[in-house]
């Protein structure tokens, strides 16, 4: 398929409104003004189908970024996104998507502190959320700085050991998640073979 971005071959994205053939790269979604869902069955849209904000109009005039403090549009747009549940707080697109990936479970409307109703909207905007904590919390109390993370993270864990049991090699040697490397599993908890190297958790 074509990429109605960049008109290149290899897209493999297509627009899930019905009647509509419109494909395209996930990198070049940005750029096209498209919305990828990350929650659910992982819809995307084009620019003329994507989900709108239903924002009402800002009562001040102070277009500023509620995140970085520089100036956004007047209007809710693609790259203008609001706040719903407070209806004042402005941002930029990738203002909002940075402090959700640094936020991560607390997440929240950086100017009414909303969390929920502001998270699901985001989320239907095509905002990538993080599981993850905070990243400005101090992680040395949770892991000491150097130290690998230790245990297993699957969901039933087999291992007659335990969670903290690890060995070098074979059924209960410990792997870590090859994008995050925060969780981990035992190889027969996720049935990787012994020549799967390579292993990403839930969240990433």
């Amino acid at each position: 398929q074509s990429c109605f971005i960049c008109y290149k071959m290899g897209a493999s994205i297509t627009c899930c409104e019905t009647g509509c053939d419109r494909t395209f790269h996930l990198p070049c979604a940005p750029d096209g003004e498209c919305v990828t869902q990350y929650f659910g069955a992982y819809r995307s849209f084009c620019w003329e189908h994507r989900p709108q904000q239903a924002v009402h109009a800002r009562p001040s005039q102070d277009n500023t970024c509620t995140i970085c403090l520089d100036t956004v549009e007047n209007r809710i747009s693609y790259k203008t996104m609001g706040c719903p549940a407070c209806q004042d707080a402005r941002f930029h697109r990738q203002c909002v998507q940075r402090l959700a990936l640094h936020a991560g479970i607390g997440f929240r409307c950086p100017c009414c502190l909303n969390q929920e109703p502001f998270m699901m909207e985001m989320l239907t905007m095509g905002i990538r959320l993080s599981k993850r904590p905070p990243s400005w919390e101090s992680v040395q109390a949770v892991t000491p700085l150097g130290q690998r993370h230790g245990r297993c993270d699957a969901e039933t864990c087999l291992c007659p050991g335990g969670r903290e049991h690890a060995e070098e090699a074979g059924p209960w040697q410990l792997r870590l998640c090859s994008s995050c490397a925060a969780e981990g599993t035992h190889r027969h908890c996720s049935s990787l073979g012994n020549s799967t190297y390579s292993w990403e958790c839930h969240t990433c």
